[in-house]
């Protein structure tokens, strides 16, 4: 096998490790490398097998499909690796599995591109001004011209882009420039493969006649007719099953064609499209010709009555237009202005800001000139500690004021609670002054019955219940045998607090020793000095508590904002981490 062109391998090498971001502007050095040969010969076919062997053709198909408004190099750098992609595919053989090729890459390549022939008209159709209106037209021009050249090399493509969804929704549109362009792309198909429209199905093939029929009907662009009208001839020509389609379907095209259409400037081919649809209605019964007659006048008297009542609509339909196109730029404007004095506003605050910090740096530094250098460290503390307040006020004041903002409805609620309570008491307070009282209602008493029947109750209770007693010869018993209880067990329980002791002990012993080993310094370097610290047992007390207690200065002695967190401890208050983490270890003397 051939080497690989070795500028194809550094491409690819170089997209492989690029950024996502980076690679479509590295893609468009594929137009360079297929342009440096020949057209036909066999180099250029080497070049294109190696492009699509290493990956480049899906590396292009698969950047179509993103937004090009937020990578680099934008529209126009799509559109040529659109071109670049049609180039590549058109001319190509693949030998190792074809069937990946044309049945899948293929379609994928051709659904790619229309996808972005769609984001293209959009922004086309949203764009205001002129400059950007025509480079988006140039740009789908270029992606439109892009599809012709990939099925003109592969006619099997002609159906395909035919029954794609994306393909019917470009060619639905009522702008006149990207219709045109969309009616071309279908004109060319129709010259590469005239049996293309009997390959899709039914439905798609309404639809597309649908919107031809439909934009003779609606407009009176003499570029629309003249597109439309060649479209139709085309169909009528190569395809003579679909002549009796429309003559069926369409039963005013002919009376359409020759009474809006004539003397438009493309009178040569309507006259033919008219010699064939009128040869289609003559081979027909005369039942079926009066009865298109009748037609006629029926829609011609329609149309009448249509635009005279359109007429009558007109002035007051161009002043909604006009005044929903005013709004509309209006309020574009407004979004653009307010878009540059947010800007301004921004790089007003960014030179504020520098201007404030500037002076800042400017007043510390003739503080410094001005201050003698022993009080320079004093000074520096001074207003470290004003800042650290200051820092502190503003944060507890927003966080005051964040929470009266988020206690305030409650507070309202707890206020109006209090207001209807105070006016309901009061109002309970009058009922009851105004209302006299009765003398003669007394409390009511128990009666003699009810007075016995009680007594003799609480009487029946407490023989079924009696008080238990005890004698105190029998308490002091209970007593002295609690205190025998207790005594053994504390007799018992003294061997285990003494083991447990020991164990900790041990445990200390154990931890300050590994500590010392592990600072320890080699055997090389061991002197006398070093000795005597694993030998005696107070040297390791006193270097923890050394420790411990450097702990507790430096702590002490911690910069203002490495306290932010502790503001509201005591300064003689050492965090219980800080010393367990030195105290855990200490070893504690005494006898094994």
């Amino acid at each position: 096998l051939a080497a690989a062109d070795p500028r194809v391998l550094a491409l690819a090498a170089e997209v492989t490790q690029s950024r996502e971001q980076d690679i479509p502007l590295l893609l468009l050095k594929l137009k360079g490398i297929l342009s440096s040969a020949s057209l036909g010969c066999e180099e250029l076919k080497k070049i294109k097998q190696d492009i699509y062997d290493y990956d480049l053709t899906q590396y292009c198909m698969l950047v179509l499909r993103q937004d090009h408004s937020r990578l680099r190099g934008g529209w126009a750098t799509a559109a040529q690796l659109a071109e670049i992609l049609s180039h590549c595919c058109v001319g190509l053989e693949v030998k190792e599995d074809p069937e990946e090729f044309y049945k899948k890459f293929l379609p994928s390549a051709i659904d790619n591109l229309l996808v972005l022939g769609r984001r293209l008209q959009a922004r086309f159709i949203r764009t205001i001004k002129d400059e950007e209106k025509g480079a988006f037209l140039g740009w789908l021009q270029t992606v439109a011209d892009a599809i012709c050249w990939l099925f003109g090399g592969h006619v099997q493509l002609a159906a395909c882009v035919l029954q794609n969804d994306h393909f019917l929704q470009l060619l639905i549109t009522g702008d006149v420039e990207t219709a045109v362009i969309m009616m071309s792309v279908l004109h060319h198909i129709l010259r590469v493969n005239s049996s293309a429209l009997l390959q899709i199905d039914e439905e798609t093939l309404h639809s597309v006649l649908d919107e031809l029929v439909y934009k003779l009907s609606s407009t009176t662009n003499p570029v629309i007719g003249n597109a439309a009208t060649k479209l139709l001839l085309l169909v009528a020509k190569y395809c003579k099953e679909l002549v009796k389609l429309l003559t069926t379907r369409y039963k005013g095209l002919r009376e359409l064609l020759s009474n809006q259409w004539t003397g438009k400037g493309f009178d040569k081919h309507l006259g033919q499209l008219l010699d064939l649809l009128y040869l289609e209605q003559s081979s027909g019964k005369g039942e079926m010709q009066r009865q298109h007659q009748a037609a006629c006048k029926i829609q011609a008297a329609w149309r009448g009555f249509q635009t005279r009542k359109r007429i009558k609509k007109l002035p007051q339909a161009v002043t909604t237009l006009q005044r929903s196109f005013r709004a509309k730029r209006e309020q574009e404007l407004q979004h653009l202005r307010k878009q540059k004095e947010d800007e301004t506003l921004k790089l007003q605050m960014q030179l504020q800001r520098q201007r404030a910090m500037r002076l800042f740096h400017e007043r510390q530094l003739a503080l410094l000139d001005i201050i003698h250098a022993s009080q320079v460290d004093k000074y520096m503390e001074e207003m470290e500690g004003k800042s650290a307040l200051t820092i502190q006020r503003f944060w507890r004041g927003y966080r005051a004021r964040r929470k009266f903002h988020l206690q305030k409805q409650s507070l309202k609620e707890y206020k109006a609670a209090v207001i209807i309570q105070r006016a309901a008491c009061k109002f309970l307070e009058k009922r009851r002054r105004r209302r006299p009282p009765c003398p003669w209602k007394d409390p009511k008493g128990l009666t003699d019955e009810q007075r016995l029947a009680l007594q003799q109750k609480v009487d029946d209770y407490i023989k079924l219940h009696p008080a238990s007693q005890m004698s105190e010869e029998m308490s002091k018993e209970l007593h002295m045998q609690a205190q025998e209880k207790l005594a053994q067990f504390l007799r018992r329980s003294r061997p285990d607090r003494r083991a447990a002791q020991r164990r900790e002990v041990l445990l200390a012993q154990v931890n300050a020793n590994m500590e010392l080993l592990m600072s320890a310094p080699g055997l090389a370097e061991t002197t006398e000095k070093v000795l005597d610290v694993f030998m005696s047992r107070s040297i390791p007390v006193a270097t923890k508590a050394r420790q411990s207690h450097n702990t507790m200065l430096k702590y002490t002695r911690c910069p203002w904002w490495k306290k932010l967190g502790d503001e509201f401890m005591e300064d003689d208050i050492i965090p219980d981490d800080a010393l367990s983490a030195e105290l855990g270890t200490l070893f504690i003397g005494g006898r094994k």
